[in-house]
């Protein structure tokens, strides 16, 4: 059938990914830098990602096309959200409702825990999870949470949280966060970090992510010194 689908040029593609984060039904993904249509039948044709560009690399045209196909985005993009086959099943995607701030969570008083989404480890987070749509995002060191009891509260209340320790995994943060800053519509970006030299390597994988992205993000970094102190914000 003949319909209006999308047409991306890969020769003024920069690769920003603000296409794909635009696009509500994952029809575009960044390979090897650059935007691609994954499939036809997954583009309704509505041009969501046309404003997103800002280099004028994508246009409407009228082409030979399969009809789009609504239960194939879903299941495509319940697929992206789900765990690699064999996975830990504690690994499933979840989008969590905190208690309000203040609401005691337990009898003794504890305040309630401000946990958004899950899993929070950053290996483990899907890059195409609904809830990074709009997100403010932590990214912590993990030991922050036991150096400073207030990080509930204070930095993960109304952002979806990511954790990592550079000293312990032996991987690149900088390329999961990129996927995860290029593919979403992220609003700002906050660093908790400890006061160590290891932890200079998450510090510097959210600036190394923020830059390969293409996208102006605000960016806060907050430092935790080892007796739980704010030591800058």
């Amino acid at each position: 059938m003949q319909r209006q689908i999308i047409s991306i040029d890969a020769d003024k593609c920069t690769g920003c990914g603000a296409c794909a984060a635009a696009c509500h039904e994952g029809a575009i993904a960044m390979v090897d830098g650059k935007a691609r249509l994954l499939r036809d039948d997954y583009c309704d044709g509505m041009g969501d990602c046309l404003p997103a560009c800002p280099a004028g690399a994508i246009t409407f045209t009228r082409r030979e096309a399969p009809a789009y196909d609504a239960a194939a985005v879903a299941a495509h993009k319940r697929q992206a959200a789900a765990p690699a086959p064999h996975a830990c099943p504690g690994a499933r995607m979840q989008t969590l409702c905190p208690e309000p701030s203040g609401t005691a969570a337990a009898p003794d008083g504890t305040p309630a825990a401000q946990l958004r989404n899950w899993p929070v480890q950053i290996k483990l987070a899907p890059v195409t999870a609904p809830y990074f749509a709009g997100a403010d995002l932590l990214v912590a060191a993990d030991c922050t949470a036991y150096a400073y009891a207030g990080l509930h509260g204070a930095y993960m209340r109304g952002r979806v949280t990511l954790i990592g320790c550079p000293k312990l995994d032996a991987v690149d943060y900088a390329e999961k966060l990129t996927a995860v800053l290029a593919q979403n519509s992220i609003r700002t970006v906050t660093v908790v970090r400890m006061q160590v030299p290891c932890c200079g390597g998450l510090e510097m994988a959210v600036r190394r992510a923020l830059q390969s992205a293409g996208k102006s993000i605000p960016l806060q970094v907050v430092t935790v010194s080892t007796d739980g102190k704010i030591l800058d914000r």
